[in-house]
């Protein structure tokens, strides 16, 4: 049987072991996996060990202006290309990271964090977790001041190399969801 209140939150398909989630029977899924942010219950709450606080969220948020977003997507269905399009429509200047790709949401693509012309401070990432050590490199060697993987995203060695870089580390957290939630 499920977690007592687990079936709510997944719309009440939890049953003999079986999830419902985006309408796929997922054998063996009794709860969902951890998450730094806890939403569920409409609450705001950061696990301790991240070291942040809503006034933390609240200030890197505020401070950025240039978010490079690596893994961005041209299909207007993926979250990349959705999370960059409410950036932008929130005043961010969005810059797209995909290699291959010349535009998306008429902003000019860069193949690499080295390749953007200007500062960057949010490196926001859509990438496997084995992808984010190197981009945590770059982002680190361009300057950025944080960090951030997406929601599902967690990679320690990608944390412990971009804090010995001096930056911020903001994991399996979607942006979108952040930003709404403080309604900077």
């Amino acid at each position: 049987m499920a977690a007592p209140g687990l079936a709510s939150w997944w719309g009440g398909a939890a049953t003999a072991g079986l999830i419902t989630r985006k309408n796929r029977l997922q054998p063996g899924r009794l709860k969902p996996k951890p998450r730094y942010f806890n939403t569920i219950a409409g609450i705001f709450d950061i696990v301790p060990s991240m070291g942040m606080t809503e006034q933390t969220l609240s200030s890197i948020l505020g401070a950025a202006r240039v978010i490079a977003v690596v893994g961005a997507s041209p299909n207007p269905g993926r979250p990349s290309h959705q999370v960059a399009r409410y950036l932008i429509e929130h005043g961010f200047d969005v810059v797209p990271v995909r290699p291959k790709v010349k535009e998306i949401l008429g902003r000019k693509c860069y193949g690499s964090l080295e390749e953007i012309p200007v500062r960057v401070d949010i490196v926001d990432v859509f990438r496997k977790p084995e992808a984010c050590p190197d981009v945590a490199r770059s982002a680190v060697a361009v300057g950025a001041n944080v960090l951030w993987l997406q929601e599902g995203i967690i990679s320690e060695e990608a944390a412990r190399i971009a804090r010995e870089g001096g930056l911020e580390v903001v994991m399996d957290a979607c942006i979108k969801k952040v930003h709404q939630q403080l309604k900077i």
